[in-house]
């Protein structure tokens, strides 16, 4: 499957809620990030009684036939636990200073292999996967190049599976997919709750799907002889809907956020501000009138807070000026009131 056309779009769902305006880790909203698409160990959510969710469910409808496959690929963001060592804890020096913990994030994928729809219909497949625990140490230098701490980024193994299957239904298939989180979490010894948690979850886990040989269709805007397929078809925590160009059926994107049918990021928009419902202008602004010293704490965050305030603090006027409204789309004016509306008295 080429991902390549939806890639942006898939990008802007992995890091919504990565961090938020004002861009800082002493920020309220920055130590509770991550509210869409977080599969919790199940230990965990059960604890929570089922708030907080440990699986994801996606339903869709392929039209196809014995020669049709279908691909699947999951994707979600791992969390990175960042801290600083200082090489004299009595004294930090500036650049252990400089080290704020915070969550980092990697990005995963999980590839199923390419399935016959006539092949899930006969038996139901799984693919377990892993990922391991691990601790990268880094030098933290000062100014003059002495070695003035050390960083310690800590990985918490994750562990998960994913389901997958396809059900005959009025002349198509309806494919499931379902994505868990098996990762074992004590809860009498895990520290800090949530982010102890949060650091063995899948963050901002979402599903793409392909389809050869077969077509995708609409859930938003199904033909009328399959809408009650359509609304049988049951999302959990996802929601499908088609990507690339307009038109295009043979590709899904089930995201924790809700969109249209073949979403886009706007042209004008520079790069990624990471911020729900985003408002470029408004947050480019905002981060140009930012003081020093929180210009300073954005930029010792980690390395995607530091680009994006050295790319909006370079951006020419011009392209400013094109995020302060665009026009998409016009309709013609209706000449009179429509006659089948009644009458202002």
């Amino acid at each position: 499957m080429n991902t390549q056309p939806i890639d942006a779009i898939a990008k802007a769902v992995l890091y919504e809620g990565y961090m938020l305006y004002p861009y800082r880790p002493s920020s309220v909203k920055n130590r509770q990030r991550f509210n869409f698409g977080v599969l919790y160990p199940r230990s965990y959510s059960e604890a929570q009684t089922g708030s907080d969710a440990w699986s994801l469910q996606t339903e869709c409808l392929v039209e196809g036939d014995s020669l049709s496959t279908v691909e699947v690929r999951v994707r979600f963001l791992k969390l990175v636990s960042r801290s600083v060592r200082p090489l004299t804890p009595a004294q930090p020096t500036e650049a252990a200073k400089a080290g704020a913990p915070w969550q980092e994030a990697v990005e995963c994928e999980v590839n199923l292999a390419v399935y016959k729809l006539q092949e899930l219909v006969e038996a139901p497949r799984e693919r377990k996967f892993s990922f391991p625990a691990k601790e990268e140490v880094e030098e933290l230098r000062n100014g003059n190049g002495s070695i003035g701490g050390m960083i310690a980024r800590n990985q918490e193994a994750i562990l998960g599976v994913v389901e997958l299957k396809a059900v005959p239904v009025e002349g198509i298939f309806k494919v499931q997919v379902r994505v868990k989180n098996l990762t074992e979490f004590d809860m009498s010894t895990a520290n800090n709750g949530r982010d102890g948690a949060l650091i063995r979850s899948l963050v901002s886990a979402h599903v793409v799907l392909g389809v050869t040989d077969g077509q995708f269709i609409s859930l938003l805007e199904p033909p009328e002889n399959l809408r009650e397929v359509a609304e049988s078809c049951q999302n959990v925590g996802v929601w499908p809907v088609l990507v690339r160009a307009e038109g295009a059926r043979d590709t899904m994107l089930a995201s924790p956020i809700i969109l249209y049918d073949y979403p886009q990021i706007a042209p004008e928009s520079p790069g990624d501000l990471f911020d729900g419902t985003e408002i470029d202008e408004i947050l480019a602004l905002r981060i140009l009138t930012m003081t020093e010293e929180e210009k300073e704490e954005m930029r010792n965050t980690d390395e995607r807070a530091r680009k994006m305030l050295e790319r909006t603090e370079n951006l020419p006027m011009e392209q400013l000026a094109k995020l302060h409204g665009t026009l998409r789309e016009l309709r013609p004016a209706l000449s009179s009131f429509d006659s089948s509306r009644e009458e202002m008295p």
